[in-house]
């Protein structure tokens, strides 16, 4: 699995995965700070994509909110590849992007209902603990937010 930074415009695939990952976040919650195509361009957002050979896997996006502190942001991956470990790859090449960044602290904002057991699940197991809303984040009854700590 090839994991890389992807300038999203030049990707049909990447595009669609988006747009289906927004319509899918904004269909299950009342609100969310689901990042939209234009939102993963912005200066401060890197998004990888994630290959094998040329069929797409999955995305996931790295946000900084400041010198110390990211955030994990549009995690996606294909349908035809769940359970396949994209997901944790992805996140693990975030975890060592992040690092080489110098953060000291990873967070991310993922959904309180049923629908988001299974992503609380993955990112507990990835060692990621609930905390309080972060940044310029409100608390929100729709959402669970997480963090993990890093040590470089």
């Amino acid at each position: 699995m090839l994991i890389k930074i992807d300038d999203i415009k030049s990707t049909p695939a990447v595009l669609a995965l988006i747009s289906l990952h927004v319509a899918e976040i904004n269909r299950m919650v009342d609100s969310s700070d689901v990042l939209d195509v234009s939102s993963l361009q912005a200066s401060n957002v890197t998004l990888y994509s994630a290959w094998e050979g040329h069929e797409l896997m999955g995305i996931g996006a790295l946000k900084e909110l400041s010198p110390t502190h990211g955030e994990v942001k549009s995690m996606r991956t294909v349908a035809t590849h769940f359970r396949k470990g994209v997901g944790r790859a992805i996140v693990e090449h975030l975890i060592k992007v992040a690092k080489e960044r110098g953060y000291t602290r990873l967070s991310l904002e993922t959904g309180k209902g049923v629908w988001f057991e299974n992503a609380r699940g993955f990112y507990t197991n990835m060692g990621f603990e609930l905390c309080d809303p972060y940044g310029p984040l409100p608390p929100c009854p729709d959402s669970s937010f997480m963090t993990l700590k890093l040590e470089n």
